[in-house]
């Protein structure tokens, strides 16, 4: 079986792949189409099912293994498999989805280790306790979910080792600038994206729930934190409190990127570049992934649909 980061263009190949998700489009002729993203652990890459019949409707279905026959093409400068004869993987064939999912690069046991470790450097009893309250409330969510459900840490794990990676930048930040306020930077980035886990369905098939949709992670998380509060019996007026909900409010920077406040204190704003960093570094890694030195990526349309060269001597 040929994985997906080694395929070359113009090249033949067949093994088994994931369906990692699929959508049912029509051409401009009015005709069913399969609009497939096939996955292994090493990556992957889309390719249309023309011939949507019912049976292949039925069939061919987000989680299902399936055996593939293909050729790799580039479509607008994007890599992606054409000629495309499929099956269902059947009887002693590898048939386990979990064997083909990209997963966190560091494994659950470490990254709770590490979560405990910086959660008793917290010593904001506020921000302790709410922090504890909600990830205890999503335990299993936090480190099953992806961070996002294309652009960066798109894979199962991904949401706790991008917080983790943010955390481990926030500590180094920390000791250039001792101006910061510690607590307050590790209690914003564990729950910066929490309500992902509210806003996505899960790692199969990643999609936006009704919640998702209409309200977005941002606004979710600030419920969140404003329930575990009223919970937990502290003061909505508290600074200490309102300084969390600012940070969280404002992660994204920008009221047009979804933040209904920019970032008004030293903490927010550092926040928001670390998190900028984390995510534009993983988008830029998984794009490099796939090409050789002396080449470059295709275009990565989160970073402004630049490319990226590898350079050689990496």
């Amino acid at each position: 079986m040929v994985l997906i980061k080694n395929l070359s263009i113009g090249e033949f190949f067949e093994g088994f792949y994931l369906i990692k998700s699929v959508e049912l489009r029509q051409t401009r002729a009015g005709k069913d189409f399969l609009a497939i993203v096939f996955q292994d652990r090493t990556g992957t890459i889309s390719g249309n099912i023309w011939d949507a019949n019912p049976k292949a409707i039925k069939q061919f279905v987000a989680g299902r293994v399936v055996h593939m026959k293909a050729l790799k093409e580039l479509y607008n400068g994007m890599p992606q498999v054409n000629r495309i004869s499929l099956r269902l993987a059947e009887g002693n064939e590898p048939i386990n989805p979990e064997d083909y999912r990209e997963k966190s690069p560091v494994n659950e046991a470490e990254l709770r280790e590490y979560v405990e470790s910086i959660l008793f450097r917290i010593e904001n009893a506020t921000w302790n306790r709410i922090v504890r309250h909600i990830l205890k409330k999503f335990d299993r969510e936090f480190y099953q979910f992806p961070a996002a459900k294309t652009n960066h840490h798109a894979f199962e794990g991904g949401l706790a080792y991008h917080t983790t990676t943010m955390l481990q930048l926030a500590e180094k930040v920390c000791e250039v600038y001792p101006q910061l306020n510690e607590s307050l930077m590790f209690a914003g980035i564990l729950l910066h994206d929490m309500a992902k886990c509210i806003e996505f369905t899960g790692v199969e098939n990643t999609s936006y729930t009704l919640r998702g949709n209409l309200l977005g992670h941002i606004v979710l998380i600030d419920e969140e934190v404003s329930k575990a509060a009223m919970e937990l019996g502290i003061d909505e007026e508290k600074e200490d409190l309102l300084l969390l909900r600012h940070v969280l409010l404002s992660h994204h920077g920008q009221l047009e990127y979804g933040s209904p406040v920019r970032p008004k204190i030293m903490e927010a704003e550092i926040i928001h570049q670390i998190d900028m960093m984390d995510a534009s570094m993983m988008m830029m890694m998984t794009a490099l992934n796939n090409v050789d030195p002396g080449q470059s990526s295709q275009r990565v349309f989160a970073l402004e649909n630049r490319n990226f060269y590898k350079p050689l001597n990496n």
